[in-house]
């Protein structure tokens, strides 16, 4: 079934466009030929390799003919930056506003005052608890949960001890996949003992508790990384200075599955450091943020159901979520040309421009 939409015919006088026009020649800000008013795009962070691929993305799509776009802000995981950033790019007049909050309760007051504004909101990665969106351009995290899960029981054959280092627990991808893991653990695995370990999304963290925890339990079976552009070189350089950095197939091997899809990670499957990942799109998040924000620019709306690029949009209380999908990878697959790993010219590194 192809995605679904309805047009809304709203045509621009020509003084408007005209004038706009004029605007774009002036500032040098626009990027594509949009004359229904340009798209300010705020990144989140720029301390991973997803989130650095993730621009590198959107940069490539606005670069060869994509919509017309304001400069692009960085938040660098901060809340209140988020918010200035977001004002500074409507105060440049900015039409609809891509953002990735990290922290999904806080932003919930500037969704109101932009929806107050009919400014419309794609929000990448991360569904605001609040506040209305236009569009979620996400993956199923519930899913990245139950399938990491489902992917060490079957490793460990039901038995042993797992560590899962989690992501910020105030953002909803933290809450989802902790909360998906632990369900299908205690109903699918209850002789898998699991230890939790809150991180906020910070390697320096992840890899001083998972340094606690293997002095306490050096009998550690395996390991969830919540998100591999964070977590795994700290993971990988603690396991090596404590000699437990044994390549699959090896006698103490432990079993590792992390999340994102970042060509490091690829790498470390390859090399037999590391099992398995799930691919989150930084590929498909970059093409269908700016897809969605020029379709509000252009007065369409969509409705749940299945889309032609193999998502599913479902309803939220806020708006819509499009669910993009994030295949397994492991050294089966490890070199699909599909991946997004795999196509970047400069894997997991920002090309300077």
């Amino acid at each position: 079934m192809r995605l679904r939409t309805t047009g809304a015919a709203a045509g621009a006088a020509v003084s408007v466009l005209a004038a706009l026009a004029a605007l774009a020649a002036l500032t040098g800000c626009n990027r594509g030929s949009d004359a229904a008013g340009r798209i300010g795009i705020d990144l989140p962070r720029t301390d991973t390799d997803f989130w650095n691929s993730y621009e590198q993305y959107l940069q490539k799509d606005l670069d060869h003919g994509g919509p017309a776009a304001l400069p692009l802000s960085n938040s660098q995981n901060d809340i209140a930056k988020v918010v200035a950033d977001v004002q500074a790019l409507t105060g440049q007049g900015a039409k609809a506003i891509v953002m990735a909050p990290q922290d999904t309760g806080a932003i919930s007051a500037e969704l109101q005052r932009l929806a107050a504004k009919k400014i419309p909101v794609v929000s990448v990665d991360t569904r605001p608890d609040d506040g209305t969106v236009y569009m979620v351009v996400r993956a199923d995290n519930r899913a990245y949960g139950e399938k990491s899960c489902d992917y060490l029981g079957h490793k460990l054959g039901g038995r042993g001890r797992v560590a899962e280092l989690q992501g910020d627990l105030s953002s909803v991808n933290g809450r989802d996949r902790s909360e998906a893991f632990a369900a299908c653990m205690k109903k699918k695995y209850p002789k898998i003992t699991v230890h939790e370990l809150a991180t906020d999304w910070k390697g320096e963290v992840a890899s001083a508790k998972l340094q606690s925890l293997l002095a306490q339990h050096p009998d550690l079976d395996g390991l969830y990384l919540q998100a591999g552009g964070a977590f795994l070189q700290p993971t990988l350089a603690l396991l090596e200075q404590r000699k437990r950095l044994v390549p699959a197939g090896s006698a103490g091997h432990l079993t590792i599955i992390s999340n994102d899809g970042i060509p490091d990670e690829l790498a470390a499957i390859r090399a037999g450091t590391i099992d398995a990942t799930l691919s989150q799109p930084a590929d498909l998040y970059a093409k269908y943020a700016l897809f969605y924000a020029r379709a509000a620019l252009d007065g369409k709306t969509f409705r749940p159901g299945p889309t032609d690029h193999h998502s599913t949009i479902v309803k939220i209380k806020n708006g819509l979520e499009d669910q993009l999908p994030a295949p397994l990878v492991t050294k089966a697959n490890v070199d699909d040309a599909t991946l997004w790993a795999n196509q970047l010219d400069r894997p997991g590194k920002k090309q300077r421009r």
